[in-house]
């Protein structure tokens, strides 16, 4: 196997239909109203906070179902579907708090899920052009095409086991009766693929300091290198 030293340029998109559901979220009301009352909380404003993208901020409140101005782990999971309108791997959603609950409160606020909309939507975009067949899920080919062009020449044995890990349905036979979800990697787990990989692959490059392609190093090392990735 070898590793590219070329980067994921930024962020990327998702697949036709996927990422957040298609019809927008409204912004929910905000609390109080009417004439003047006995005091108490103070109304939240039902606004975006200044110099927001109001369409943004629309989604981020309907994401968060408890009103606490953060979303959990399982509100955004709620929120992101598939374009064959599958629930995100709940994996997928962890990596992706991971990458942006910056100041790691274990939840996100509204500027970092601006940034994870982004990094989504970006997603989108890569997923479609990789796609070639335009079937909404990625096969063994277009994955290596993907990883090829991202800089990483996985070998045939390391590209099955890709598939194998990230293709839920792999292994489990044709799909049967109406309805049912086809073979091949989901938006979701395409995205994992990816950055997984780059992680690993970094992870490996830090360790191989002379560059070889080759690296020694004891169990301590070798545990903690795992237990570093997603």
């Amino acid at each position: 196997m070898s590793y590219g030293q070329q980067s994921y340029g930024g962020g990327y998109g998702a697949p036709p239909g996927g990422g957040y559901g298609g019809g927008g979220y409204g912004a929910p009301p905000g609390y109080g109203g009417g004439g003047p009352g006995p005091g108490g909380f103070a109304p939240v404003s039902s606004g975006p906070p200044p110099g927001a993208d109001p369409q943004l901020w629309s989604w981020f409140t309907a994401v968060d179902t408890d009103r606490s101005g953060h979303i959990s782990v399982h509100e955004l999971q709620k929120a992101l579907i598939n374009g064959d309108w599958t629930p995100f791997d709940l994996d997928t959603v962890k990596l992706l708090m991971s990458i942006f609950d910056t100041d790691r409160s274990g939840t996100i606020g509204f500027n970092e899920f601006a940034g994870l909309w982004k990094y989504i939507k970006d997603w989108q975009n890569v997923y479609r052009h990789f796609d070639r067949d335009q079937s909404g899920s990625i096969d063994r080919n277009e994955l290596s095409e993907a990883l090829r062009q991202f800089g990483y020449n996985l070998s045939p044995q390391l590209l099955q086991l890709v598939e194998r890990k990230y293709d839920v349905l792999k292994g489990t036979g044709p799909p049967v009766g109406p309805g049912a979800a086809q073979q091949g990697i989901t938006f979701d787990r395409f995205v994992r693929a990816c950055v997984v990989i780059k992680q690993v692959t970094e992870s490996f490059q830090r360790l191989d300091t002379d560059r070889d392609g080759w690296v020694q190093i004891n169990y301590e090392q070798f545990m903690h290198t795992v237990l570093s990735l997603p």
